[in-house]
């Protein structure tokens, strides 16, 4: 039957379809510290930091995972892959054609960035190791001092929610250009490869020809790198031993980072590279648009990931709140963005001048600094305590993450403020070396005797003048 519009018969009515809900603003904080003179602990207090209890809750844990390795070896880690992983573990090391079947199955464009990374890190990496020095002191007086490699190292790259074939690059390539013999990588196990890391990450582990790959990941990675795992006999399935390291490096979650902390002293460590933080100075010049978009790339990779903006421009701070409503909104991870950039640990600081930004941001010590102000290579200048500072609008943070050739594991939490970013000299050891001749010696002696008299440490200066009066 067709249908007039002077017909009798009505058509049936279509359900209005329902407006997606309009998320609630981002509760993007605010600091204002403006007016105060507040002392370098003043603003330390101030600026915006994850809750005190999370580092407390994960030392509790962080421990127990740390006394289960060392106790139980591969039965403990086989346990942690499955509650932690959801991963069923015969042996957590990688076999060597899996590594291979990785690198082959790798998508050309991403093998092709993959190795302009590596290219681009190892120029940079490959110019940092320093020089031995040799200073002579006088006639046959020669201290030295060289640089030596480690003898083994244990690189930590994480999983989780996201895929670090980066980070691979980051800790492998200062590692070989320090001269390191032996490598042993750790990532996470994936329940959807099979119980191995993400192939990505195979594949970039295989590029560098690193073939010492285990299935490991979080705070039980850094404790069997520490510690080592045994071998085990007949009666266990005759299971290949994890040997010790010298130093840990890497980047991970809280868990990695505290556990970083509690085995320093057992091993050597880069940093506590901990869950991400970005902070950026920025002035009324800044474009809000850059300043949201760098803020929001940094939340995308953790809820507990921390987005700190520093300003002296109330309407800058108003406009980028706006823009990180909009962008968040459109970007992929939005519900992880908005669970950061709301947190305890992200916000707006609010400051007097640019002076007092430079002092906060210094309190802050931030992993990444941008500076997007005017005369921004400038003002970085002046900064002291960052694990790397980005200059101006065309140096952004995702720069730094993957193709700037510096590298991106750098410390957390305040930590910029006394330890350095993952470079060539963290697989370095300074050993002196001393050679002084007969008169060489004897020409100081005298002071040896008097400094050790001063000591009340006799035995010293006579261990000198011994030297001397011994029948030849």
């Amino acid at each position: 039957m067709t249908l007039t519009p002077d017909s009798s018969v009505s058509p049936v009515p279509v359900p209005p379809v329902p407006a997606p809900p309009v998320p609630a603003a981002i509760n993007f904080r605010t600091v204002d510290v403006r007016g105060q003179h507040l002392s370098l602990a003043g603003l330390r207090a101030a600026v915006p930091r994850a809750q005190s209890g999370t580092m407390a809750d994960a030392e509790e844990k962080v421990l127990d995972i740390i006394s289960a390795v060392r106790a139980r070896g591969f039965a403990a880690l086989r346990e942690l892959a499955l509650t932690f992983d959801g991963v069923e573990q015969t042996h957590p090391r990688v076999p060597a054609e899996a590594l291979r079947a990785a690198l082959e199955g790798l998508d050309p464009a991403v093998r092709a960035a993959l190795e302009e990374s590596i290219r681009r890190a190892r120029r940079f990496a490959d110019s940092q190791r320093p020089a031995n020095v040799d200073v002579e002191l006088g006639e046959g007086a020669v201290v030295s001092q060289n640089w030596v490699p480690v003898a083994r190292v244990g690189l930590y790259v994480p999983g989780g929610l996201a895929v670090y074939p980066s980070s691979v690059i980051m800790n492998v390539v200062p590692a070989l250009a320090a001269g390191v013999e032996s490598i042993a990588l750790a990532s996470p196990p994936q329940k959807n490869f099979g119980g191995l890391p993400h192939p990505t990450i195979l594949a970039a582990a295989c590029l560098l020809g690193i073939e010492e790959v285990h299935a490991i990941g979080g705070a039980q990675a850094i404790a069997a790198f520490a510690y080592g795992i045994p071998a085990t006999g007949p009666e266990a399935g005759n299971l290949a031993g994890l040997d010790p390291v010298d130093v840990v490096t890497g980047p991970g979650n809280i868990f990695v980072a505290t556990a970083k902390r509690l085995v320093k002293g057992v091993v050597g460590i880069d940093s506590e590279a901990g869950t991400t933080e970005i902070a950026i100075l920025a002035d009324a010049t800044a474009q809000p648009a850059l300043v949201a978009a760098d803020l929001i790339s940094q939340a995308e990779h953790d809820p507990k990931a921390a987005s700190v903006l520093f300003t002296d421009s109330e309407v800058l701070a108003a406009a980028v709140r706006v823009e990180l409503n909009r962008q968040a909104a459109a970007t992929k991870h939005s519900e992880r963005v908005r669970e950061a950039l709301s947190g305890p640990q992200s916000g707006v600081v609010l400051v007097e001048d640019l002076a007092q930004g430079i002092a906060a941001c210094d309190a802050y010590a931030a992993e990444h600094l941008e500076i997007m102000t005017a005369d921004a290579a400038r003002v970085a200048a002046r900064i002291r305590n960052a694990g790397a500072i980005f200059v101006g609008d065309y140096s952004p943070v995702s720069l730094g993450d993957y193709c700037a050739g510096s590298n991106h594991v750098l410390p957390t939490s305040g930590t910029a403020a006394f330890s350095s970013g993952l470079n060539v000299t963290t697989f370095l050891r300074a050993i002196q070396v001393i050679n002084y001749s007969r008169s060489a010696l004897e020409q100081v002696s005298g002071h040896i005797v008097s400094l050790s008299g001063a000591e009340d440490l006799p035995a010293h200066g006579e261990a000198v003048t011994a030297r001397f009066s011994a029948v030849r």
